[in-house]
């Protein structure tokens, strides 16, 4: 069979199973299949496949049919302005998240050597974009998950960054390590009670989305412990929930943080707040 008709098969299943991005997704785990790019796909829509590539294509996608993420299946996901590797053992990189590295690197001058903490590195996707982009800086990356850690590294060695990163498997509490000029996290910040309703609630990894039972309590443990690992007027870059800024503005200013900024993200909606420890 053609491409063309692979892709059209595919895409009638994941229409009826209410993916609403069943075309793009097609596209995408036809280049998967075939290790090729999207337009290579879509420049050869009248080319045969192979019998096991056809199997291989389909299996993709009721896998995408059960509403497994993209970026599970094609094991990487595009972030900020590079590819990372991903799987299940941590949570996808999401554009919103970007507004971390662009604040981060408004912060920091190409020649400026500073030192970094990631709290909850995750898939490394916000500590590697930033040091791809100022060579001088370094990074310590903590996260309670030895397997985080391992896909981190993982992606570190992929970007030829694992002489300027040192990942550490710590919670934050338990994190003693000399004085930092920033630190930037994307914590665990939804509401136990709330994360049933995720759509990618049977995929990703719960740890990473358990804020406790109002959201706030792995933000207010990063706050609490930055105040004593920033140097002073260190900054502190955090991603927040949508309806979590008064409080989070309330407890950084009971720790003596300066609000600088509040950035909203592509909807609309506060996502991230730019601090300074004064004191």
């Amino acid at each position: 069979m053609k491409i063309i008709d692979n892709l059209r098969q595919g895409n009638e299943i994941l229409k009826e199973n209410n993916i609403p991005s069943y075309k793009i997704d097609c596209e995408i785990l036809m280049s998967k299949t075939l290790n090729i790019s999207r337009e290579e796909v879509l420049l050869n829509l009248e080319k045969q496949i192979k019998k096991e590539d056809r199997a291989k294509y389909f299996n993709f996608i009721e896998r995408r049919k059960k509403k497994e993420p993209i970026a599970y299946i094609t094991n990487n996901k595009s972030f900020w302005r590079d590819t990372f590797i991903t799987n299940k053992d941590t949570l996808i990189p999401r554009p919103d998240s970007e507004h971390l590295v662009e604040q981060t690197l408004l912060l920091i001058k190409n020649h400026q050597a500073k030192r970094i903490l990631d709290v909850g590195v995750g898939s490394g996707c916000l500590a590697i974009s930033i040091l791809n982009e100022r060579p001088y800086c370094r990074c310590d990356a903590i996260d309670t998950s030895k397997k985080a850690l391992k896909l981190a590294k993982i992606n570190a060695i992929r970007h030829h960054l694992l002489d300027r990163i040192k990942f550490y498997k710590r919670d934050v509490d338990n994190f003693y390590n000399d004085k930092y000029d920033l630190i930037i996290s994307n914590p665990p910040y939804i509401n136990k009670h709330k994360i049933k309703y995720l759509g990618t609630i049977n995929y990703e990894p719960k740890i990473a989305l358990d804020g406790g039972l109002d959201g706030l309590e792995i933000i207010r443990k990063v706050i609490s412990k930055s105040k004593y690992l920033l140097k002073i007027n260190g900054k502190l870059i955090l991603e927040i929930g949508y309806d979590q800024k008064y409080k989070v503005v309330n407890f950084l200013k009971e720790k003596s943080f300066f609000i600088n900024k509040i950035i909203k993200d592509y909807g609309n909606n506060t996502r991230c707040i730019v601090s300074t420890k004064i004191k």
